[in-house]
């Protein structure tokens, strides 16, 4: 089969890397790839948002299967426009996407069919939000309603940090994804990444990850698009409840509404004293979890996304994992999330690749006209390694970091699974 994988992040290089494994995949194509992509697909220069773009290409080359990484061209409707074109495809319809591109959309969904989450209400006017202010406590959740590559939440200790927050939402600080504005109850738990994939009426389930979104040690800064990612989690036995009330019923109530999913579920969830609730859907796979879900995972993930698009998912057989802990340091640009250097000089990556257990997947990264690796954007690579248990697998990722990696103006956190380690 030719194959086209749209995106250009690491968790397209995890998709491209684990795609390529399989014996149905006999041409990946990635649209529009990174430098790491390259070196195993044939890259395209059509972003990954140019719908238009993306179809003509598709029927021109015969494509027969597509696969959708990112979450913009799924709220643009890409799919869509494949399956009018009779093209199979991967992912969500622009209508279920909404599980993502609007956060109002899920949690009234979520109220609409008994699914556990936090008591929220939402806003389209800073005076009204304020408002509101008053029947919650502190520390309050601030989120723009629309899709803000994963930095659209804020949550604000006090009344006044609220109040500012606000008003920066309401002044455009994530632009027209904050025209709408949720306030939520703030929940006391362990938040975790649970994936699964739905064929409209089936769901899969796969497994849980955990992930780093502040920007530095500790849990301090302003939240990333993730700066690392571990699997397994310590301690987790909770799927079952996870199937049951919270994934199931999304699943019939979007087949019931007349919008049925199919794709991928990452549910960020808050495991609290009353057991899970939902944070919030992504309909893609996470980035950085993708990384070290595709490390652990041994079954054929192209066979799988197939089978979830034909709505033949029941078809797939038991899905196996590795036993091993996968860690996924992100490297990311001095900087990141606000603003940062573009085009800095980057060595190593290969010696990394060498090193025991070790895989690097490219994330924000070129080459210039003389085959040199550059930096091209905030999140730039993605060291996974893989161990027997989580301490020799986090070893190994900071190693390959601190021995390998040659790029003066990367940064790291330095805690990236510390609580597995603890057994947290």
């Amino acid at each position: 089969m030719k194959i086209l994988l749209i995106g250009s992040g690491g968790r397209e290089h995890a998709l491209a890397w684990k795609i390529n494994q399989s014996p149905l995949c006999k041409q990946l194509i990635c649209a529009p790839g990174n430098a790491g992509i390259c070196e195993i697909a044939d890259c395209v220069n059509i972003k990954a948002d140019d719908v238009g773009g993306l179809v003509k290409f598709a029927l021109r080359e015969a494509v027969n299967f597509v696969v959708v990484g990112p979450e913009v061209p799924l709220a643009l409707g890409l799919v869509d426009e494949l399956i009018t074109q009779g093209i199979a495809v991967f992912g969500p319809t622009e209508a279920a996407a909404m599980l993502e591109s609007s956060k109002a959309f899920t949690k009234d969904f979520c109220t609409r069919h008994d699914i556990p989450t936090a008591k929220y209400d939402v806003f389209t006017n800073v005076s009204d939000a304020k408002a509101y202010l008053d029947v919650m406590d502190a520390p309050y959740v601030i989120k723009a309603d629309g899709l803000a590559a994963g930095k659209g939440v804020v949550i604000a200790e006090t009344r006044a940090e609220a109040e500012t927050e606000l008003d920066e939402f309401f002044s455009g600080k994530f632009g027209g994804a904050g025209d709408c504005v949720l306030i939520e109850e703030f929940m006391t738990g362990h938040e975790i990444s649970f994936f699964a994939l739905a064929d409209g009426i089936s769901v899969l389930p796969l497994i849980a990850a955990q992930d780093h979104k502040r920007a530095f040690d500790g849990d301090k800064g302003p939240n990333t698009g993730g700066m690392g990612a571990y699997s397994p989690v310590p301690g987790f036995n909770d799927e079952k409840k996870i199937m049951d009330e919270i994934l199931i019923p999304t699943v019939r109530g979007m087949a019931a509404e007349g919008t049925p999913f199919t794709g991928v579920f990452f549910a960020g969830l808050m495991m609290t004293k009353d057991g899970p609730k939902l944070i919030e859907y992504n309909v893609r796979f996470g980035d950085p979890e993708c990384q070290v879900l595709m490390r652990r995972l041994e079954s054929d993930l192209l066979d799988m996304m197939i089978k979830a698009a034909k709505g033949k998912l029941a078809q797939v057989d038991l899905v196996t994992w590795s036993p091993n802990a996968v860690v996924n340091v992100v490297v990311a640009a001095d900087g990141y999330p606000g603003t940062y250097v573009k085009g800095e000089t980057i060595k190593g990556v290969e010696a990394a690749n060498l090193m025991e257990g070790v895989q690097v997947f490219h994330a924000g990264t070129t080459r210039d006209k003389d085959g040199a690796l550059l930096s091209a954007g905030g999140r730039v690579l993605n060291i996974t390694a893989v161990g027997m248990t989580v301490v020799q697998a986090v070893e190994r990722a900071y190693t390959a970091i601190d021995e390998a990696i040659d790029w003066p103006g990367g940064y790291v956190r330095r805690d990236i699974a510390k609580m597995a380690i603890k057994g947290k």
